[in-house]
Formats: C-alpha cells, structure tokens, sequence
C-alpha cells in the first residue's frame, strides 16, 4: 500500500529534510518521527454494544540527543511553521557543545506482517454480530452463565522515521485483538474466567466460528473451575508453572531487568553481571521481535533499526541487554532494534518486544510428578516488580493443588512472591511444551504502553513463596 507523509500534510519533503538536518547538526542522534493511525473499538457487554468507537491520530515528534541527554517536541500539527517551531525548541540542548550524528541504522526489505488495514477487512455489522453472537453462544453453553463480556479492537498505524542525510524508513502496522470474560454462577457464589487472541493480521483467523467458539469454551471453562475453588495455602513450596502466557512472569521479573537503560544506569539486579550465571542451567531466555504476526513484533523498531532474535540469558550465563540507540551508543554495543515508543508523543526507550525462554527435555507430567506438597499456576492476571531489586507479586487466575505428584483441588486467591535473579536460580526442571501467548501483552514502563509477546514452558521452581487465605 503506497503512503507517504510528505502527500498527505503540508510538509515539503525537500525542506522538510533541510530542516532536520540543520537542527540535528552538532547532535549525536535523533531523528524525525511520523504517525498515522486508525483505530476502532467494539464492546458488547450483557446483552448490549456498550462501546463503538473509531479514532484518527496523526503527528510527529522530533528528537535531538546530545551525550545522553535528550531533548524532544511532539505535536499534531503537520505544518512548517509548527516543525520550525519544535526544531528551535530541540536546538536548545546543543548550548555551544557539539556533537557527531551517529550512522543510520542498516535497512531491510523484510516484512514481517501485511500492509493491509483489518479495519477496511470486514463490515461494521459484521464486527458487531460477531460480538452478539459470542454472547449468544457463551449463554446456551451452560444455565450458570451470568454475564459475558466481548471486545474486538483493531489498529493500523502507519510510521516514518527521517534522519539526517535523507534516510528515511517506513513501517506499516495491523494489530487486532478479541478478548472474552464469562462470569458464571451458582447460589450466591461467582465467577469469572476471561480469554483473548491477537496479533499483527487481519480479522480473519479471530472471527472464524471454530476460533471464536473455543475462545468462549475455553473462557467458561476457567469460570466453572474458578467456582469449585478452594483457598490457597500459604508458605514457600515447589510451583510449576504452566507453559504460554505465565511467561508474563518471566517478562516482568527479568526481562524489564535486561533492558539497556537500567543496566547502563546500574540500576538493574542483572547490572554488572554480563558473562555470569545468573539462572540455572538449562535456561536460556530470547526476546525476538522478528517472529511473524506476533503481538510483539515489528518489522523496524521506532527509530528505524530493524529487530534482532537477542540471547539474553544463555544456559543460563547473562550473554546480553535489549538496546536501543542511545543506550547502545553510551554502552559501546550496537542497538539491538528495541528502541520503542507509545506514540508520537514519546521518546524511544528500550522495550521488550517477544520475550520467552526456550524448552528442555521433560514432560509437563513430569514435572507435577516430582512435587509432593506445591502449587501448579497456569495463568496469571498480572503483577508488579521492583526493577533494582526484581522483587515482584503475581496474582493467579487459575492454579491448583499438587499433592503426592498429582493434581488436586483448584484454588483461589493464590498469589506468588519472590525476585527474578532467585526464581531464575530456582528453576530446576524444564518442560518440552514450549508455546508462545495467544497475543494479549501490554507492557507498561514510564507511563508508555507498547504490545509484547511472551512466552515459556513448563517450568518447575523449587522454591517460591505463595500467598494465600487458607489457615
């Protein structure tokens, strides 16, 4: 599909670049960025379309950076006199010291997901029956069900990134979405279970009825064992993780510590700690934003480097950090095509983009066979982490009792509590069922939010203190 900035605004490409260059000068980075995007949003909520929304962005932001100070002007205004405007307000960070732009990063023909819009893919009422029907479906699979929830969203965003000299890289992004929550009761007792798929692609594979049906089966079967669940013990024991989306764990535990700023800043667990075991044996963690489709994956990131498969952590020796240019340049490595940002309105920092840890050799049985008295935690709703110390708290959604090797009753209200070099150091067994999330990551740092992938195995930890009600 054929875009281009300079067509649709009032900027002039020739001056355009005339202007960057000269504000940039003296710099040792920067660059120009442009966004266009398009986005819808569909809620159906018990019984009713709740949300139809459609939103149009547009703008620029323009950074200039010196050593490691940044200085950066965004606005919506596609005008000269606004691009001058922020162009003077950037120049301000040189103060008479000077220094050298650094290369533009290297191109690449690849293309990691279609130009098409999935907004234009399919008929407004179409996107909204879909929704009806989940409901209706969701409510005839079992007289417990209370309430259904259903969205789909959709996004195409259109990026250019302009650096000194006329090297310019462009990137068109798809990004769809459908989620569903069941809440299913009985007496007075309820509740909920919730499901979602995505990725980089149209809406097609999400609104094929065998896709969307196993959504909804799978999202009442979390609600039904939620209501047969039993409180949680409390106490440091063995946990088996489920494979997937428990990688959410490993990506806030660890992977926010591997990212470049933190290290460089020494503020990370991991600083100071490249080429040192820092996990056990057998693990070995990638972020790899070059994986077709994936939630997380981008063909170039927000300053125009194209993404790398990374080995972070190799059988469990720290081999690397998630750069972007900045951070790369003060470190003395080369960027490694995570600069990321939320928008137009925002500086590139380093982001994760789909971070997971390779499988091992044993089956998920064995794993739960080895526990006598633990926790098995299939999927989480979240957490928080402390990036210094890599403390965090994750709460689960769906885990269960392992007592003499077998699975027991589902529990409630279970809560895991540790830190990420400690986990990692902890992980004695690893599961041969690898699989990546069903695309629903959003990650958060500094107020930004960006899609991520994560993804793991089965993973046995030894020790890892659980949260819970019962006595």
């Amino acid at each position: 599909m054929t875009f281009s900035f300079f067509d649709r605004t009032d900027l002039h490409q020739d001056r355009t670049q005339r202007l960057l260059d000269d504000t940039l000068t003296g710099c040792d980075d920067g660059e120009l960025f442009l966004q266009f995007s398009q986005s819808e949003a569909f809620v159906y909520d018990d019984g009713h379309l709740k949300t139809a929304s459609y939103d149009t962005a547009q703008g620029y932001g323009l950074r200039a950076v010196l050593d490691e100070t940044t200085a950066y002007a965004h606005s919506s205004d596609f005008s000269e006199e606004g691009l001058k405007r922020a162009a003077q307000s950037v120049s301000a960070i040189k103060s008479g010291h000077g220094g050298s732009i650094a290369d533009g990063p290297v191109r690449t023909n690849r293309h990691l997901y279609s130009d098409e819009s999935p907004l234009a893919g399919l008929a407004f009422d179409r996107k909204v029956g879909l929704l009806s029907e989940i409901d209706a479906y969701a409510r005839a699979k079992d007289p417990r069900v209370r309430q259904v929830s259903a969205s789909l969203t959709g996004e195409w965003r259109v990026v250019e990134i302009v650096r000194p000299g006329g090297h310019i890289v462009r990137d068109i992004r798809p990004l769809v979405r459908l989620n569903v929550s069941v809440t299913a009761g009985e007496g007075d007792r309820q509740e909920s279970g919730s499901t979602g798929a995505g990725g980089r692609e149209g809406y097609s594979r999400l609104i094929a009825p065998d896709f969307w049906q196993s959504q909804v089966d799978e999202a009442l079967r979390r609600a039904l064992v939620n209501l047969e669940a039993v409180p949680a013990p409390a106490g440091e024991m063995p946990v088996v993780l489920g494979p997937g989306w428990t990688g959410v764990l490993l990506h806030e535990a660890v992977g926010h510590g591997l990212e470049g700023d933190f290290n460089r800043k020494k503020t990370s667990a991991f600083a100071g700690l490249l080429g040192e075991r820092v996990a056990a044996p057998g693990v070995t963690v990638i972020d790899d934003g070059t994986l077709e489709g994936r939630r997380g994956s981008l063909t170039v990131d927000d300053e125009g480097t194209p993404t790398e498969k990374t080995v972070l952590i190799e059988d469990g020796i720290l081999k690397g950090f998630m750069q972007d240019r900045l951070n790369a340049r003060l470190s003395g490595v080369a960027p490694t095509g995570n600069g990321r940002r939320e928008s137009f309105e925002y500086a590139p920092m380093p982001r994760m983009t789909n971070t997971y840890m390779l499988g091992g050799a044993y089956d998920q049985g064995d794993l739960i066979e080895s526990v006598k008295d633990g926790i098995f935690a299939v999927n989480f709703s979240g957490g928080q982490v402390d990036i210094t110390s890599g403390k965090f708290v994750f709460n689960c959604t769906e885990a269960y009792k392992i007592e003499n090797g077998r699975l027991g009753a589902p529990l409630k209200n279970v809560a895991l509590i540790g830190d990420g070099p400690t986990v990692m150091r902890q992980a004695s067994m690893i599961g041969n069922d690898f699989s990546l999330d069903p695309g629903v990551g959003v990650c958060g740092k500094a107020g930004q939010g960006v899609p991520v992938g994560v993804g793991q195995p089965s993973l046995k930890i030894d020790r890892l203190t659980v949260g819970g009600a019962a006595a």
